[in-house]
């Protein structure tokens, strides 16, 4: 389905990068999964628009963090796991 992950879900509180169908970017913490309802929530989440993918609609990024989000799993394009090892 359109959930699975390579390697399993990664650990709550990993800083996830999600593309929704409407191409827009959001990072933020992985909050919670629901296998059930195959629902994902982050928490602290920004939105960084739809950058510059090719998309109908062009979306301006977001300075605004949001609490959470929570986001179906028919309505998520791409889910990866931010590398944080390149910060200090």
């Amino acid at each position: 389905g359109a959930m699975a992950m390579s390697g399993g879900l990664p650990e709550l509180g990993s800083k996830i990068s999600l593309i929704s169908k409407a191409d827009i970017r959001y990072e933020g913490r992985l909050y919670t999964v629901d296998p059930q309802e195959c629902t994902i929530a982050l928490s602290s989440v920004r939105s960084f628009g739809t950058e510059d993918r090719d998309t109908q609609f062009q979306i301006a990024p977001q300075s605004q963090i949001y609490d959470y989000i929570l986001f179906r799993g028919s309505d998520i394009k791409d889910i990866r796991v931010v590398n944080n090892h390149t910060l200090p």
